[in-house]
């Protein structure tokens, strides 16, 4: 069974840090590109950060540049994002997709993406 399994979601203060994480099990990540997505209380979902599935392309959304990480471990079949100087406007569910290659683009619409975990939720508040 393929899936995708967020964790790492919690409260943190305002300024502080989570890393999330997304594993996938029944199926290998080698051949997927791989996303992070949020969707805020009566928001669309909107892409966070996207990694090739080489792990040497990312591309993050312009909100998070310099404060989000993505990085993916092949060998645990496993993408993370490290989040730092988290804002209170950055408060989500978090969800990670997967979408097979060949793709035109590192970071898909979320209707583009062919699998998805069940998010994993981030609060920021003091």
């Amino acid at each position: 069974q393929l899936q995708l399994v967020e964790s790492g979601g919690g409260l943190v203060q305002p300024g502080g840090s989570l890393r999330l994480s997304c594993q996938a099990s029944g199926f290998s990540l080698d051949y997927y590109n791989i996303g992070w997505y949020r969707q805020a209380p009566g928001k669309e979902r909107e892409g966070v950060s996207c990694v090739t599935s080489s792990g040497t392309g990312t591309n993050y959304a312009e909100s998070v540049k310099g404060r989000f990480t993505i990085s993916r471990d092949i060998g645990a079949n496993r993408v993370d994002l490290q989040m730092n100087s988290l804002k209170p406007d950055d408060p989500a569910v978090y969800y990670c997709a997967a979408v097979h290659l060949p793709v035109p683009t590192i970071c898909m619409p979320p209707d583009g993406m062919d699998y998805w975990g069940k998010g994993t939720l981030v609060t920021v508040s003091s």
